[in-house]
């Protein structure tokens, strides 16, 4: 079984968010970057999983600068086979991106695609139904179980509403990965000794025009202070919902 999984660099979920002078980027000053978790956590560990089980290999894709490989190595250092990062700066287009995953994993004839069910900047939730479309595969998102019983067949579990849908589909297919796939796992020193030596192959990216391009950010407005009220003060409750509360 041969399973490329996607994988982003992400700001750590406890960053505090200043925007750049011009208002179309991050202030990356002091700013702690990680494995986007949902791909990390999720679609990787899930994917080793398989090959442990059935063998395989598991390869790991990014799509960025040289500044990226310290998290792609920590994807290698988790037990990812080999990785492979597309030179690129960094893009806000979801579709720049999934052209070029779709480019290179056409040309590699993969089983099986994985992403997490989005980013935690963006959260887009996006880029697996772009490679999906782009390669002109089976797509299903928000998976929270998948098991495969080795002949190329894939049984999908993710929540609906009132229940779970459970879905089978033959490869190769693209998936994105929710809480629930996996759970994650922790690099030790062995693996993180192996990682330094794992092949990690840098490409050039494919051509293509971005459709996108960034007007600028602005931060949501500031969230007024909680007011507690006596519960014996109904009066004042009702005044302040009459005077100020907002419905939005």
């Amino acid at each position: 079984m041969k399973i490329l999984v996607c994988v982003s660099k992400t700001p750590a979920t406890t960053t505090k968010i200043v925007l750049a002078p011009d208002g179309k980027s991050l202030d990356t000053n002091g700013v702690q970057y990680i494995m986007n978790p949902y791909d990390e956590w999720y679609a990787l560990v899930r994917a080793l999983e398989l090959t442990e089980a059935a063998g395989g290999s598991v390869t790991l894709i990014n799509v960025g600068p040289a500044d990226n490989d310290a998290i792609i190595r920590k994807g290698l250092a988790i037990g990812a086979h080999d990785a492979v990062r597309i030179d690129a700066a960094e893009q806000v287009s979801s579709l720049f991106v999934a052209r070029q995953i779709a480019t290179y994993a056409q040309a590699q004839g993969y089983d099986l695609v994985m992403t997490g069910k989005e980013t935690i900047d963006y959260n887009g939730s996006v880029l697996g139904s772009l490679v999906a479309a782009q390669m002109d595969l089976p797509y299903i998102s928000y998976g929270t179980k998948l098991e495969t019983s080795g002949n190329g067949v894939y049984t999908v579990t993710r929540e609906i509403e009132g229940g779970e849908e459970v879905c089978e589909v033959a490869g190769p297919l693209v998936i994105s990965a929710a809480k629930g796939m996996a759970e994650q796992r922790i690099p030790n020193m062995k693996g993180i000794m192996m990682s330094k030596s794992k092949p990690l192959v840098v490409v050039p990216p494919a051509a293509y025009d971005s459709k996108v391009s960034v007007v600028s950010f602005e931060l949501p407005v500031q969230k007024k202070g909680v007011k507690m009220i006596d519960p014996e003060n109904m009066d004042e409750l009702v005044r302040l919902l009459h005077e100020e509360a907002k419905v939005i």
